[in-house]
């Protein structure tokens, strides 16, 4: 017979009265180890995770997250949950634990008018980006494509449109949350503020979030990026350069230094330092302009050992 870990340590037998019982409340599948979906279910981004739930709910809407938490807490069961699955420790996952997978809630909702998008918790920020850009629209999300808007939105996130717009949880006018208790609230800076408060960054303990509500800016559908590199034996150089930029520049230029071996790429040599560029107004002329009226920077922004 299957056990679940209790929070006490403890284990509970999966009888299969309980699981029907379980199963009964659900319109999404309750998937077990024997189950063929199950392996994928409770996969991760970052492969060196290998933790086995006892039982997997691939959530189909906020109902089903409901009643998965209620049958957690009055079985007092280990509860993990799985947006994107790409937070790096693998917190998405425990072993014996009731996971819940919310890969299958991704619908995102835009309001151009109100310029607010509504997006599920399953949703990766490609998701977003591809809906929102419908309308040349965005809000303020991460780098990585694959990464999920719950874990970076609850996390505090940032990315290429940080330097102008903030975090990404600067950026949340409300979020749709069930409960320890299994009850569903909305939480805004009006109402419920204090679990609002704590949601904007304070990571996810408070609740399972299963919808956000997020600021949208005019921002695309083209945008300019790409990678400047130089030989890893100009780095002081290099920074020196990247951080006089930083500070000058305007807040729609983000720029990121990385030092690391160069991406296979036609005149990339492996011992190069890369600086990544994306910017969404014509400002990269002007900086460049204005870098190369300074003789030893000049020579480093005018002719980089390749672009990317």
């Amino acid at each position: 017979m299957m056990k679940a870990k209790t929070l006490d340590g403890g284990e509970l037998d999966l009888t299969p009265d309980l699981l029907s019982g379980l199963k009964m409340q659900l319109q999404g599948p309750l998937l077990t180890p024997d189950d063929p979906d199950y392996e994928a279910s409770r996969r991760l981004w970052n492969a060196m995770i290998d933790r086995r739930p006892a039982m997997v709910v691939r959530c189909l809407g906020v109902a089903d997250v409901m009643a998965s938490v209620r049958f957690a807490r009055e079985h007092d069961l280990l509860l993990c949950i799985k947006g994107g699955g790409h937070n790096i420790a693998g917190l998405a996952v425990a072993d014996g634990a009731l996971m819940l997978d919310l890969s299958l809630m991704r619908g995102v909702w835009v309001d151009r008018d109100r310029r607010v998008a509504h997006a599920q918790a399953g949703c990766v920020l490609g998701d977003v980006d591809r809906e929102t850009q419908v309308h040349g629209l965005a809000t303020v999300l991460g780098f990585i494509s694959t990464t999920g808007i719950a874990g970076l939105t609850l996390g505090g996130g940032f990315g290429y449109l940080s330097r102008r717009w903030g975090y990404t949880s600067d950026n949340v006018l409300g979020m749709e949350v069930v409960t320890p208790d299994g009850e569903l609230v909305h939480a805004t800076a009006d109402e419920n503020a204090d679990l609002f408060w704590g949601l904007r960054g304070g990571g996810g303990n408070f609740g399972v979030v299963t919808g956000f509500d997020y600021r949208l800016y005019p921002v695309g559908p083209e945008v300019v990026g790409g990678v400047v590199a130089w030989p890893a034996s100009e780095a002081p150089a290099v920074l020196e350069l990247y951080r006089s930029l930083a500070e000058q520049a305007p807040p729609e230029l983000t720029l990121v230094a990385l030092l690391r071996p160069a991406p296979p790429a036609p005149g990339c040599r492996r011992d190069t330092m890369a600086s990544r560029l994306w910017h969404y107004s014509p400002v990269i002329a002007a900086i460049r302009k204005r870098a190369r009226r300074r003789s030893r920077r000049s020579r480093l922004l005018a002719s980089p050992s390749a672009t990317c």
